[in-house]
């Protein structure tokens, strides 16, 4: 055998052998199946997203519906929630834990979560608005309460001691005076709202208003003698 009968032969013993009837008509099958498959996930994908599209569109038209919960579900479902929610203007956030609980819940723009109910809600927890109010004013008191502290701790001291200053000028009692009037404000330059109050009473009120009506009496009678 010449060398191109070879290599024609050993090309000839690579090709495949033809299939059998049966095996010819089990491919087809094989084919055809796949293709229902594919038909039927398709089917299924559109049967769901119509679905949610329903579900969205009656929870709009609640007066009084603020938020709807999903049930749990796969990551490709959760997609289609997602896009269809966005579409229709919701707010959309995912709970839970993946392959586990993980689900999607939509809220109305007006009703959108807070923070807290946010928080409530990724630790498993029903929202508690009252208690939520509770917890945000006691914290605002307590950075209030942390931002006085700070001020009272930095305050500015006097670099001068105006006791010794002015003591070999007019005295050590004057001078005690005058450093006690230089003394720092507890609150630094900041005058507490009890310190503004008028301690004074009705009657004493009167009785100075009497006094400088007399006095400006007095002192007009002296103007025209």
């Amino acid at each position: 055998m010449d060398l191109l009968g070879s290599i024609l032969g050993s090309m000839d013993a690579s090709k495949p052998k033809p299939l059998s009837e049966k095996e010819r008509l089990m491919k087809k099958k094989q084919k055809e199946l796949a293709v229902k498959l594919e038909e039927k996930h398709r089917d299924a994908k559109l049967k769901f997203r119509t679905k949610v599209e329903t579900q969205i569109n009656d929870f709009l038209k609640q007066e009084n519906g603020q938020t709807l919960k999903f049930s749990a579900m796969d990551n490709y479902h959760r997609s289609v929630v997602h896009d269809v929610a966005e579409v229709a203007g919701l707010v959309t956030f995912s709970f839970g834990e993946e392959d586990v609980d993980r689900h999607i819940q939509v809220w109305k723009k007006e009703f959108s979560p807070c923070e807290g109910e946010l928080a409530s809600l990724r630790r498993g927890e029903e929202f508690d608005p009252v208690k939520e109010k509770l917890e945000r004013e006691e914290r605002e008191w307590r950075e209030k309460l942390e931002v006085e502290r700070s001020r009272t701790l930095n305050k500015v001291a006097p670099k001068t001691n105006y006791q010794e200053k002015y003591e070999h000028l007019i005295g050590k009692d004057s001078a005690l005076e005058a450093a006690r009037k230089t003394e720092t404000n507890a609150q630094y330059g900041m005058v507490s709202a009890e310190q503004k109050k008028d301690r004074r009473t009705v009657e004493d009120i009167q009785a100075q208003l009497r006094d400088k009506k007399r006095l400006k009496v007095d002192r007009e009678q002296e103007e025209e003698g």
